[in-house]
């Protein structure tokens, strides 16, 4: 997916750009390709964007620790600024205090709308949090401790934890 350039968008038919898509996301790690539609809208001052995507990503269950497949289904649509006087810099400080009417999503009403990235963030969001490979998953067996000491040297203490009442 190429970069959008955002004044671009106002010459085109309705203002606005939908395509199709069926490629592997860089940093994301899938099983199969993903594929769907994205629709990008300029309303004068924001972008209205727009994802219907669907992939099998491979992930490890919390429980368990066994991966297994899960299918990630992303629908989802999103507004972004659009702000002439944003600033892109890329050497902001690792620490500042944000407002929190500052917490929106903005861009350069001159600069470019990366689709690839913007899609990479909505697929990692629709990532479950507790990953588990079945509702009922037992989580890891182990072996019953108490059928045998694992170390020797114990066995005076435990022969001795036998002589008291529980």
């Amino acid at each position: 997916m190429d970069a959008i350039y955002i004044p671009q968008l106002l010459q085109t038919p309705e203002k606005k750009q939908e395509f199709e898509f069926k490629e592997f996301l860089p940093g994301l790690e899938t099983l199969t390709p993903v594929r769907g539609r994205i629709r990008i809208k300029h309303q004068v001052n924001y972008l209205e964007v727009s994802v219907t995507a669907e992939t099998i990503a491979t992930l490890t269950c919390d429980r368990c620790l066994q991966q297994y497949n899960h299918r990630l289904a992303i629908d989802t649509s999103e507004i972004i600024w659009l702000n002439a006087n944003s600033q892109q810099d890329t050497d902001l400080p690792i620490e500042q205090e944000v407002a929190v009417e500052d917490l929106v999503e903005t861009l350069s009403s001159q600069g470019h709308f990366y689709p690839h990235e913007w899609l990479y963030e909505q697929a990692c969001l629709a990532i479950p949090q507790r990953q588990l490979c079945d509702n009922n998953c037992p989580g890891i067996v182990t072996e019953d401790i108490n059928e045998k000491p694992i170390d020797s040297r114990w066995a005076s203490l435990e022969a001795l934890k036998k002589q008291f009442p529980s």
